[in-house]
């Protein structure tokens, strides 16, 4: 954080100071403590002198499934992965969320931001099952808001009147590739350019900053 003489990054008075990190995960079934969690990926945002956010950077890491954990076959079905294909290169979960972590961190504290706040595609989904994945890692400096998320299907609903990734995507202008979902790099780019559509267009439209007013912490 900055000292008091020192005006914050923009981009942490725009969310209060919250940085949003764009999260897309690939399991093996929909419950976090039993199903394998396969695929991470978090997409960095940044902010723009013009106050306008954008896309950086990409860091994803295929995980190999816990001790005992759940292998829904559909799932794999769905996803296409192949949880023992060694050209995976996956690691255990402790080693791909520090590794995941790190970079999250710096960029927390590079726009003086208090902690991550998740953004994702039905965003509970990905909350529950990276923070079950931390906890069975006994990860102890998770950067993300315990239970604060930003949702882009209930934004996308709202701006574009569709909830489902891919078409919130077409009607936003974003091209989308059936064939290259449910990769989690994938769908946390589109993910990104989503929400950040979502959020220029909102300040094109007068709607941040708002008005001049005093706000309690």
């Amino acid at each position: 954080m900055t000292d008091e003489n020192q005006e914050s990054h923009p981009m942490s008075r725009r969310f209060r100071g919250f940085l949003p990190v764009v999260v897309d995960v690939e399991t093996a079934g929909f419950n976090p403590e039993r199903d394998a969690l396969l695929e991470v990926a978090a997409v960095l945002l940044t902010m723009d002198e013009d106050g306008y956010l954008r896309p950086t950077e990409t860091h994803t890491h295929h995980i190999d499934p816990f001790e005992g954990a759940n292998l829904e076959q559909s799932a794999l079905d769905f996803t296409g992965i192949d949880p023992w294909d060694p050209e995976r290169e996956a690691v255990p979960e402790r080693e791909g969320l520090s590794e995941l972590f790190r970079p999250i961190r710096k960029a927390v504290k590079e726009f003086d931001c208090k902690r991550a706040v998740l953004v994702g595609h039905n965003a509970t989904f990905d909350h529950n099952f990276l923070f079950a994945a931390a906890m069975r890692a006994d990860i102890k400096r998770n950067p993300f808001h315990p239970f604060s998320t930003f949702d882009t299907a209930t934004l996308a609903g709202l701006a574009y009147g569709h909830t489902v990734l891919a078409q919130a995507c077409k009607l936003a202008g974003i091209p989308f590739s059936n064939k290259e979902a449910h990769s989690a790099a994938y769908d946390a780019e589109k993910t990104a350019d989503l929400f950040c559509g979502i959020v220029n267009r909102w300040k094109d439209l007068g709607g941040f900053p708002p008005p001049l007013i005093e706000l309690e912490d």
